[in-house]
C-alpha cells in the first residue's frame, strides 16, 4: 500500500473534529499569495455570523450534536 494511501486510510479512523483539525493542517502547509486574502475574508464572515448570533438572527447547534448526526450518517 503506497504511503498516501496508509495514511489516507488511518486519517479516516480519526473522530470527525480531529479529521477536520488534520485538513486544516495540511491546507495551512500549503503556500500561495491569495492565502492573506482568503484568511481576511473567511475572518470577517465568521465575525458577521457571530454578530448575527450575538443579535438573535441566527441560531446555533452545539458541535457534538453535529458530529454526532455526521457520524450516524456515516454509519448508514
Amino acid at each position: 500500500m503506497p504511503a498516501t494511501e496508509q495514511v489516507f486510510s488511518q486519517a479516516l479512523d480519526l473522530l470527525p473534529m480531529e479529521r477536520a483539525e488534520l485538513v486544516e493542517q495540511l491546507l495551512s502547509s500549503f503556500e500561495f499569495s491569495s492565502r492573506n486574502t482568503i484568511d481576511s475574508l473567511w475572518a470577517r464572515k465568521s465575525e458577521d455570523r457571530i454578530d448575527a448570533y450575538d443579535r438573535g438572527d441566527i441560531k446555533a447547534t452545539p458541535a457534538k450534536e453535529v458530529f454526532a448526526r455526521i457520524d450516524r450518517q456515516q454509519q448508514l
